[in-house]
C-alpha cells in the first residue's frame, strides 16, 4: 500500500497522523494501524475539538476506514491532548481502550473524579505559593480543559513487558514515567522503532511536573526513563509533538538529562540564596511572561525539581504560617 498523503508511514501498515490541538505545540501525533485482516488500532486520540475530529476522520478515510472500523485504542498517557477523544472513539466504534495499569489507577481516574479532586489540586498549588489572583482564574481554565476530555467508559490494563501486535509485529509495552506517572511506550526491537508519546521530544523538554495526584518524585522517575531510552537507543521514535518521527534519541536523552541537572543546580543555588516558595522560585526558573496555563506548568515543573532535591536531602521545606505556603531553603 502506498502511503496516503495525509499520513506519514512509520512501519508496514502503521501510519502517523498530525492532529491539530489549540496548544503551543500545534499538533499531536495519532497513530493508525490497519493491517489486512485487522485489528485496526488507534494510538492516542487527541483532544475533543471539531478540528481534531475532522482531522482524524480524514486520516481514517485516507486508509478507507471510518470510526466504526476501529477495534482498539491504546493510550500513551492520560493528558488531555492524548486522551481527550477516547470516550468518543469508544462510543462510535465499540473499540476496547487500553492504558498502562499504572496510569489507570490515578491519571485516568482523575478525569472521572475531576470535580472531587479539583479542590485538592487547587490547594496543592496554593500551598506552594500560587497567588490568589492566579488561583481565581485557575478553576475556569481547568474547566475549559475538562470539557474537551471525554474519558472512556471502561479502560483495560496493559502491563510492562506485555506484547502488543502492530503491523504484524510484536511490540513490547514499556513503562516510561516522568511526564506522566503511567506513561506507556511501545518498542519494536526487530525494527528499532519506539512509539514514545511525550516521553522524549525533539524541540522542547517534556513537562515534568509535580501535581496533587502524582507520584512523589516525577523528576527522579524521568531521569530513570531517560536512562532507559539511552540504553534502548532506537533508530527512530514516533513522538507526540514536533514530529511525528525523530532520530538521535540517545543523544537527545543525554541532552535532556544535562538540562535537568543544570536546573537542579540552579534551583539549589536559588533556594540557598534566599528561602522562597516554589512559585517564587518558578519566576526565577521561568522568568518570561506566561499565561495562566503556562505559569501552572512552570510551578509544577519547578516543584518537581525542588522535591527531587528535598528527597535527596539537599534542600528542606518549612511551612510558613504567615504566607500560608511551604518555603524551600538549604
Amino acid at each position: 500500500m502506498s502511503a496516503p498523503s495525509l499520513l506519514t508511514p512509520v512501519l508496514g501498515d502503521l501510519y502517523a497522523l498530525q492532529v491539530p490541538i489549540p496548544y503551543p505545540m500545534g499538533f499531536v501525533t495519532v497513530l493508525l494501524d490497519a493491517p489486512r485482516g485487522g485489528p485496526v488500532t488507534m494510538i492516542d486520540t487527541a483532544l475533543d475539538t471539531p478540528e481534531a475530529q475532522a482531522a482524524i476522520e480524514a486520516g481514517l478515510a485516507a486508509l478507507g476506514l471510518h470510526w466504526p472500523d476501529i477495534d482498539r485504542v491504546v493510550i500513551t498517557h492520560h493528558h488531555p491532548d492524548h486522551y481527550g477523544l477516547a470516550g468518543v472513539v469508544e462510543e462510535r466504534s465499540g473499540a476496547a481502550v487500553f492504558m498502562l495499569d499504572v496510569e489507570i489507577g490515578r491519571g485516568e481516574r482523575y478525569w472521572h473524579l475531576w470535580e472531587e479532586w479539583l479542590p485538592g489540586h487547587i490547594k496543592h498549588l496554593r500551598d506552594h505559593g500560587l497567588p490568589p489572583e492566579t488561583l481565581a482564574t485557575l478553576e475556569a481554565d481547568s474547566r475549559r480543559t475538562r470539557e474537551r476530555v471525554q474519558p472512556a467508559g471502561r479502560v483495560q490494563p496493559l502491563r510492562e513487558g506485555q506484547e502488543v501486535t502492530l503491523s504484524g509485529r510484536p511490540w513490547e509495552v514499556l513503562w516510561l514515567p516522568g511526564h506522566a506517572d503511567g506513561h506507556l511506550g511501545l518498542w519494536s526491537e526487530q525494527d528499532s522503532v519506539l512509539i514514545a508519546g511525550d516521553a522524549i521530544l525533539p524541540r522542547i523538554s517534556p513537562n515534568v511536573g509535580l501535581y496533587a495526584y502524582t507520584r512523589p518524585d516525577p523528576l527522579g522517575d524521568y531521569l530513570q526513563t531517560l536512562g532507559k531510552l539511552e540504553a534502548l537507543n532506537p533508530a527512530r521514535a514516533v513522538v507526540g509533538h514536533h514530529g511525528p518521527l525523530m532520530t538521535g534519541v540517545q543523544a537527545r536523552a543525554r541532552e535532556l538529562r544535562a538540562h535537568h541537572h543544570e536546573r537542579l543546580d540552579f534551583m539549589a543555588a536559588q533556594a540557598a540564596s534566599a528561602p522562597r516558595t516554589a512559585y517564587d522560585l518558578s519566576l526565577a526558573m521561568f522568568p518570561r511572561d506566561l499565561n495562566i496555563s503556562g505559569r501552572r506548568f512552570a510551578l509544577a515543573e519547578t516543584l518537581a525539581h525542588l522535591e527531587h532535591l528535598r528527597l535527596l536531602g539537599q534542600l528542606y521545606r518549612t511551612w510558613q504560617e504567615d504566607q500560608g505556603a511551604w518555603v524551600y531553603h538549604a
